[in-house]
């Protein structure tokens, strides 16, 4: 078996087909570091048109068994986030709605000399509108957090790569930019607690996940989703928030109590009216984000206000 073969080979397919997904063909391709990869196209069995790339080392050995419980994980949860209206957008704790664009996977070493593995990609910023604010990112993986992981490849390390991103914005340490340098995302030990042999993003209480969901119904729903349901179980979404899937959807449980949202399945929610017509409220929101991750510095060295 050629070594594109084997990266997407029967393995891969078969976890993909039991989660209901169908895999095309590997074609050959290469990260951004200029290593050969093997990228294939995976959609919904019920639905083609909603589909994601997945993109792995040209020698990935799938067939090894410590892969095969997350390869099962990773493509029964694509299969409910392709179901979402647009399944590539995601919200921040700020209240900033953002697709993920442009990942060249697998992590490869720094080409700066940094002790560390590097993925690049792009962060968009998502309102309805035309796109043109984002940030062009490069997710730095330290040498000791890679220890951790099962491999530098995107069924392993895509979610918390996301949720990193969504992080770093939420502390202001990133900036959506029309045109711009690449934006170093950290991704260290901070992240991960080895006591619980988990992830740790964002520490949050009842109120606050009760606020993520109904932003995330609102821009994913409402906005950009003709009102169709959105996943509130997504285990990414758990991930960022540290908290449960169950929390969520207990959280979107009492906002249907309150009339923002209809619960149409376990897991999956759509805009009510009333949450429809909270328009200024989420913009209002979204101008504070913005807002604060505008570096007032540059602001002050554009006008020409220095102590150089």
């Amino acid at each position: 078996m050629s070594t594109l073969s084997a990266a997407l080979g029967a393995q891969v397919e078969a976890a993909a087909k039991a989660a209901g997904l169908v895999l095309s063909p590997a074609e050959a391709g290469t990260n951004f570091a200029g290593h050969p990869t093997a990228r294939a196209v995976v959609s919904l069995a019920s639905d083609p048109s909603k589909s994601q790339t997945l993109e792995l080392s040209e020698g990935f050995d799938a067939s090894n068994p410590k892969f095969a419980e997350l390869l099962k994980q990773y493509f029964t949860e694509a299969a409910e986030r392709l179901k979402n209206p647009r399944p590539e957008l995601y919200l921040s704790m700020l209240g900033l709605p953002l697709s993920f664009r442009n990942y060249s996977w697998p992590f490869h070493g720094s080409t700066s000399g940094a002790d560390s593995f590097v993925v690049h990609g792009e962060a968009w910023l998502e309102t309805g509108e035309q796109s043109v604010l984002h940030a062009k990112t490069s997710a730095a993986l330290t040498r000791t957090f890679a220890e951790v992981v099962a491999a530098l490849e995107q069924p392993f390390a895509e979610g918390f790569v996301y949720n990193a991103v969504r992080k770093t914005l939420d502390q202001g340490q990133l900036e959506l930019v029309k045109s711009g340098n690449r934006q170093t995302v950290p991704v260290t030990t901070r992240y991960y607690s080895p006591k619980r042999n988990q992830f740790v993003f964002n520490d949050t209480n009842e109120q606050e996940r009760k606020d993520f969901v109904l932003g995330k119904v609102y821009w994913l729903s409402h906005v950009h989703g003709g009102n169709q349901p959105v996943w509130i179980a997504d285990p990414r979404d758990a991930q960022y928030l540290n908290t449960t899937v169950a929390d969520l959807s207990a959280a979107a449980a009492a906002l249907a109590g309150e009339g923002f949202l209809t619960i149409t399945s376990t897991g999956w929610a759509t805009a009510t009216e009333k949450l429809s017509a909270e328009k200024d409220r989420f913009d209002a929101l979204l101008e504070e984000g913005l807002t604060f991750i505008k570096p007032s510095f540059n602001e002050e060295m554009r006008a020409g206000h220095t102590n150089m």
